[in-house]
């Protein structure tokens, strides 16, 4: 059971297309030298990677607590008084939607994660950002769903398998951090 697992993930990895994160890597560093922010946001597994994704660009990609020049990382799905407020008064479908409203600026990047590519305030944020001179990344899984065909950098993870589309959501955010880092080093 343990080894079959992993043989589906490394299945999985084989068969994506590699160009859309190595893209992504290249927006983020775009992003970095223009000062621009990147917003992070999903739903359940997704909003953790969400979280994880900003901790970890915006931590990890550091060579010291005394740098620089920094990554201006925002995950949409940590401030929770926010979101039950907009939740409880517009509706769940806008709670992402809003925050971009507030914060984001033309230029700015987003990076929305759904495992399906259907959740709706998902949807609804990157319908906003695309309207509002934002640059979009989706990573999905499943078929893509609708998301991968309205962001601009679509990451899909070619499984029907939430876990094993959030297990390699987690293992892509890894890699592009290391690369930014990389990058940055130099």
């Amino acid at each position: 059971m343990f080894a079959s697992y992993f043989e589906e993930v490394k299945g999985i990895c084989v068969r994506m297309d590699q160009r859309p994160v190595e893209e992504m890597i290249e927006v983020f560093l775009r992003a970095y030298e223009e000062g621009r922010r990147i917003f992070f946001f999903g739903n359940g597994g997704s909003a953790a990677t969400a979280s994880h994704f900003c901790e970890d660009l915006g931590k990890g990609t550091l060579p010291s607590p005394e740098a620089g020049g920094r990554i201006k990382a925002i995950s949409l799905t940590d401030n929770t008084p926010y979101i039950t407020a907009w939740a409880n008064d517009e509706g769940y479908e806008v709670i992402f939607e809003q925050q971009l409203a507030n914060l984001a600026e033309p230029g700015d990047v987003t990076v929305a994660i759904s495992g399906s590519g259907n959740s709706p305030n998902v949807l609804r944020a990157t319908d906003y950002a695309n309207k509002n001179g934002l640059f979009t990344i989706g990573m999905t899984g499943y078929d893509g769903g609708r998301l991968g065909k309205i962001v601009k950098i679509n990451v899909h993870v070619p499984s029907f398998d939430m876990g094993l589309v959030e297990g390699v959501h987690l293992l892509l955010v890894h890699y592009v951090v290391d690369r930014v880092r990389e990058k940055l080093a130099r």
